[in-house]
């Protein structure tokens, strides 16, 4: 069976596209498509680097459900942590090189988001289907796999496969929905230990800091776009299958009709939670120390021409290669002055696990 060109699963329904009737590499080209009415509608995904090439793209056919393709699961191969890249002791480097820069008081930096990747080898074929299904058993985060092959050739054949817990926005005529998040805790198998750990992080001043630039990031990409805006005092807590998160639901009500659910996408992306303050600072030293990013800390998403449209922030993900028996999966976390070098390199270890264990990958 085909695997789809674009699956997008959460609690409210399902978008699921086959094949590329045509690929924009350029951003400009896909808005261009939606704008002019050249395309009913816009699927895939954004690169943390929007000047890359995207893999965005009009499938020759769209299908709005409320259930996963049918498919019969099949065995994984066994598959095992290859390479880290770089590995913990060099992200501690990295950690502290942005540390004495937060420290510096003629420094502008706020925060920055650090990310380190693991390469996962299997002894066989990672079949697509059984890994997106085993990570939409989280109903709490949204399940989305995407042709990379839009991007380039040297992407043919590359797919993008996840579980975003972080909404980037979606439009509903002229409703504006965002839940970022930042500040993240391990979950535990002890109910008591989990409780715990949840409270804690609710009452941690430096996830409660590190939370509150994006939300302050967010609301000022937010005001010139919308008429109304209304932001949660304090955020909420909110889990998945292996993490803790301190989240803020925002929503507004659209200045012009013509800004579609991919212009907010796009003037959100970088959020703080993946990106940094001030986020040109931020973008530079994340580009300095970890180099191209590829797909992950972008956006994946869909938009009609009429505006609305939804789109989460590809984090809790992996790239599969061509032959599907290399994953290369990415996760971060983000860096105040109040950090911990030896606390963040756990974060990212807790927030491996989501692919990790959907691969089948022993640790």
């Amino acid at each position: 069976m085909t695997d789809p060109s674009f699956l997008l699963a959460r609690p409210d329904g399902v978008v699921v596209g086959e094949g590329v009737a045509e690929a924009y590499p350029r951003l400009r080209d896909a808005q261009d498509a939606l704008a002019r009415g050249n395309a009913p509608i816009v699927v895939g995904a954004l690169p943390f680097d929007v000047t890359r090439p995207t893999a965005l793209m009009r499938p020759e056919r769209l299908t709005f459900t409320d259930r996963l393709p049918a498919r019969a699961p099949r065995d994984l191969p066994a598959a095992v942590i290859a390479e880290t890249l770089p590995p913990p002791a060099a992200h501690r480097e990295r950690i502290a090189t942005a540390l004495r820069r937060l420290s510096d008081p003629a420094d502008e930096l706020h925060k920055v988001v650090l990310a380190r990747a693991l390469r996962v080898v299997a002894d066989g074929e990672i079949d697509v289907g059984t890994l997106v299904r085993r990570l939409a058993d989280d109903v709490s985060a949204t399940t989305y796999l995407v042709d990379l092959g839009p991007a380039g050739e040297d992407r043919a054949g590359t797919v993008l496969v996840g579980a975003s817990p972080e909404l980037l926005v979606a439009r509903r005529g002229d409703v504006v929905t965002c839940r970022p998040f930042a500040g993240s805790a391990p979950r535990s198998v002890d109910p008591a230990a989990d409780e715990a750990s949840g409270a804690a992080l609710a009452a941690s001043a430096k996830d409660l800091h590190e939370h509150r630039l994006v939300v302050d990031q967010m609301r000022a990409a937010l005001e010139p776009l919308c008429t109304e805006l209304d932001i949660a005092a304090s955020p909420e807590l909110s889990r998945t299958s292996a993490v803790w998160h301190l989240n803020t639901p925002i929503t507004g009500r659209l200045r012009e009709s013509s800004t579609t659910a991919l212009d907010l996408a796009v003037a959100l992306h970088p959020t703080a939670a993946v990106g940094g303050v001030p986020t040109p600072a931020a973008v530079e030293l994340i580009s300095a120390l970890e180099g191209d990013r590829g797909f992950y800390a972008g956006a994946v998403g869909w938009c009609r021409a009429d505006g609305d449209g939804t789109w989460v922030v590809s984090i809790r993900c992996a790239e599969l290669s061509a032959d599907r028996r290399t994953a290369v999966a990415r996760s971060g976390g983000g860096i105040v002055a109040e950090s911990d070098p030896d606390d963040e390199v756990a974060e990212t270890n807790t927030k491996f696990r989501t692919m990790l264990t959907a691969l089948g990958v022993k640790t």
